[in-house]
């Protein structure tokens, strides 16, 4: 029953590292979920907001928006102050992390301590 609820969920990936992009993007596809993909913060606030997907995948350091700007445009709409976030990043420093807390971002992952299936994993639990 639990896989069945994945085939409908749609997850957008906002990663300006296309190496990482599509790992992110064949693996949640692989895993049966929709996946929609964004190179940058401005491209990806255009996207979940037509598509409203049920969790977004977002880097913080990308060109044209970064990703706590296009979070914190994202807060604003009603639809997206309530989108599941999940912040993929390379900082680890502590205010970022506090202020991605006070956006309401699910998890937290500092990509040199996460594995794919570890990803997958959470994003299962969270939806």
């Amino acid at each position: 029953m639990r896989e069945q609820s994945v085939k409908n969920k749609t997850i957008l990936v906002v990663e300006d590292d296309v190496s990482t992009l599509r790992a992110l993007v064949d693996t949640f596809t692989s895993e049966g979920f929709h996946v929609l993909k964004a190179k940058n913060g401005e491209e990806g606030l255009k996207l979940a907001l037509k598509e409203h997907p049920d969790l977004i995948l977002l880097d913080i350091i990308m060109p044209k928006m970064d990703g706590m700007t296009m979070l914190k445009k994202l807060r604003k709409d009603e639809w997206g102050k309530n989108v599941r976030v999940v912040i993929l990043t390379n900082l680890s420093a502590a205010e970022k992390t506090a202020e991605a807390l006070e956006s309401r971002v699910y998890d937290y992952f500092i990509k040199t301590n996460w594995t794919l299936e570890k990803l997958v994993k959470r994003v299962k639990e969270r939806l």
